[in-house]
């Protein structure tokens, strides 16, 4: 029997990058938009807390809560594609409605997430 695919994320918010590890090695990245200067993408550890599919609005095909204390951050898709590569956010981590679809179909609840 083998062991799960373990999954976890880095996003680089220098580089606007979210990039997937399958277990100790890069698996996708993709571009992102990532919060404004007056809203920024708070760094740290934090883990996925919360999955929704479809919720609508601004937050595109899918939402991923994060860990975060203090507010309600979160991987999602958009309404607004031209925004992703921009610090564009309210702090959120914005992605193209396909990537996000993709990256939910992998990760699961408490799958890491650091941001730096």
């Amino acid at each position: 029997m083998q062991p799960p695919v373990m999954y976890n994320i880095t996003i680089d918010l220098a580089r606007r990058v979210l990039t997937l590890y399958r277990d100790s090695g890069i698996f996708k990245s993709y571009p992102v938009a990532v919060g404004a200067p007056d809203s920024p993408t708070p760094p740290g550890n934090w883990a996925i807390a919360e999955k929704i599919d479809h919720p609508g609005g601004a937050f595109g095909s899918r939402w991923m809560g994060l860990s975060i204390p203090g507010g309600s951050y979160g991987i999602h898709g958009t309404n607004m594609p031209n925004s992703i590569g921009a610090y564009a956010s309210h702090g959120c981590v914005r992605m193209f409605n396909e990537d996000v679809i993709d990256l939910y179909n992998l990760v699961s609840i408490g799958t890491p997430v650091r941001i730096f």
